[in-house]
């Protein structure tokens, strides 16, 4: 699918789910900019040869890139920001001057929705380590967080990824019970068409919260199990906010209305 205007897409597989051409055409709208936003399915065997196909179209401003094309996508742009070399991975590729340059908004977007919460926190668990756990552990050390421990299926992945951040802690099985005061699901388990998990949360502290990067089912069952502990609470759709607003800032050159949050949740949420 392409488009007759100038215009933006995510790619990743699976894609139909996403919610990011709803939130970027509702600001294009709100601010009368005559440009449109595209969801497209791309695996990671034919990621290099579909960004090469887009970059000659005129009309292509970039794309944003969710799982599992994340690490693949830093490594083919020309240039790469700070917090995507320090994540090894990119949510964004963006063309300037003729170059494809690589992006990461989750970073931002987890520091700032994390940053009234990580500076009490004493420990922090981080289900993953793919593109998104990247992002997170880059996010909590721009916060100065340094109690933080991986959970994983992939154990051997999990403990390079330790070594790599100089993490103290071992990284342990995901299925092992939270008793931090935070925790992160950076995987996309529990989102619609993938496996469920039950994670045992009953161990966190009072006062503790949940941060679930998933943003469909909304809310997920890790975020209404949290909630019904009593447990602080971050979705996987104020997430997704949050980091289009920094990437459609860079595809689109304005700044997202978000005096207009307030309609665009109503228009995301049945």
């Amino acid at each position: 699918m392409t488009s007759i205007r100038p215009f933006a897409e995510v790619i990743g597989d699976p894609i139909s789910h996403s919610r990011s051409p709803a939130i970027h055409r509702f600001w294009l709208d709100a601010l009368g900019i005559e440009a449109d936003y595209l969801a497209t399915k791309v695996d990671r065997g034919t990621l290099a040869e579909y960004v090469a196909g887009r970059r000659v179209d005129p009309l292509w401003r970039g794309c944003n890139v969710t799982m599992p094309l994340k690490l693949d996508a830093l490594m083919l742009a020309y240039k790469s920001s700070d917090r995507a070399a320090a994540a090894g991975a990119a949510n964004l590729l963006f063309l300037r001057d003729g170059n494809l340059l690589a992006a990461n908004t989750d970073i931002g977007a987890v520091a700032r929705l994390l940053d009234p919460l990580a500076k009490d926190s004493e420990s922090i668990t981080v289900l993953g380590n793919g593109g998104a756990a990247r992002a997170v552990l880059v996010a909590l050390r721009l916060l100065g967080v340094g109690q933080i421990r991986l959970q994983a299926r992939d154990l051997a992945q999990a403990r390079k990824l330790a070594v790599e951040f100089d993490m103290p802690a071992e990284p342990v099985r995901f299925d092992t019970p939270i008793a931090s005061t935070g925790l992160v699901n950076a995987t996309p388990l529990g989102m619609t068409g993938q496996p469920s998990f039950a994670l045992d949360i009953s161990e966190m502290p009072d006062g503790g919260w949940v941060m679930d990067m998933v943003t469909d089912p909304d809310p997920t069952a890790l975020v209404r199990r949290a909630a019904l502990r009593g447990l602080r609470t971050i979705d996987g759709l104020a997430i997704l906010i949050e980091q289009a607003a920094e990437s459609f800032e860079l595809l689109f050159g304005r700044p997202a209305p978000r005096d207009k949050d307030a309609e665009l949740l109503l228009g995301l949420r049945p």
